[in-house]
Order: structure tokens, then sequence, then C-alpha cells
């Protein structure tokens, strides 16, 4: 038996028993407060052992969306890599609603292959127009001298290492 029903028994017994009290004589009482007391007791162990064992009552939507987004980090400078996995699998999970919320991280070598191939490039506009979030690294991208062409195809550029970090902490996160 799961805690949530058995909290939801004792507070529905708890109920029934004081519905009972309040219909039976003073004389016939006490039995009935001792189990209401004995009821309400067991209840707060059962809340504690909730807390305890963090298992929420109320469900909280902030951590399942979390779960429910997807960051793909690429980095590799390999176009068959882009091709058959990170661009495939990131399409697909938006187009097939894998996840509710997915960014693609264009990181390094990546970031130079996008701007030297219309090919890539044609599909990423199409992961944009899906909904899809594509960032770049600023850092990377200014080593290479190709901030601009990255914001030509629709890709935000920003320096993205606290980006990192908190995806790296609040979501799912893959590399290719």
């Amino acid at each position: 038996m799961t805690t949530h029903f058995y909290i939801f028994m004792v507070k529905l017994t708890a109920v029934e028993i004081l519905i009972l009290f309040i219909k039976t004589k003073p004389m016939k009482q006490k039995p009935l407060f001792i189990i209401v007391i004995g009821l309400l007791f067991s209840l707060q162990i059962a809340n504690a052992e909730c807390a305890f064992f963090q298992c929420d009552l109320k469900r909280d939507t902030t951590e399942i969306a979390n779960k429910d987004k997807l960051v793909v980090v690429w980095t590799s400078g390999d176009k068959e890599v882009a091709m058959k996995m990170v661009f495939m699998y990131t399409f697909n999970a938006k187009k097939y609603e894998w996840w509710d919320d997915i960014t693609l991280l264009v990181w390094g070598p990546s970031s130079k292959l996008l701007t030297e191939d219309k090919e890539l490039q044609d599909y990423v506009k199409k992961m944009l127009d899906s909904g899809i979030h594509v960032l770049a690294c600023k850092g990377c991208a200014d080593m290479y001298g190709i901030s601009d062409e990255l914001e030509q195809i629709g890709v935000t550029v920003r320096y993205t290492g606290k980006d990192l970090t908190s995806f790296i902490k609040e979501r799912q996160v893959i590399t290719f």
C-alpha cells in the first residue's frame, strides 16, 4: 500500500469515526475519541514519512517540465555525424514530440562546419522553423571568426559556458 493511499484511508476513516462520535451517547464517546486521536497521530507519522522520503503529495510541475527538456550538444566537425545522428534525432524528437523543449547547442568545430555547408544550414533553418532552439558558443565562433555568419543562419550566438552548466544541472543533455 502506498503512502498516498494510506493517508487517504486514514483521513476517510477519521471522518467516518467523527460522524459516529457525534451520533453516539456521551458514555460511548471515549473509545471513539481514542481511536480518532490514534488515527490522527498515524496520519502525522505518514505525512512525516512522506516528507522524509520526499514523496510528493502535490506534483511539482517545474521538475516534470525540466525532465521534458532536452539539450543536444553538437561538437563534432564531421558532416556524417551531423546528418545521420545529431540533426536526424533532434528534428525527429521535436516532430514526434518525444521532448517538449529542445535546444541544439552548437559548440566548437561544429560551428565552423555549419557555416561552410549549405545543406546543414538548410537543415538548421528547418529545425528553427519547427521550434527547436539553436544556440552557438560565441567564444568558439569568435575563434573561427564566424559569429556573424551563424547569426545570419538564424542561430543565437552568445557565450554559453553558464548556459551549458545550467543545462547539465537542470535538463537532459546528450552530446555528439
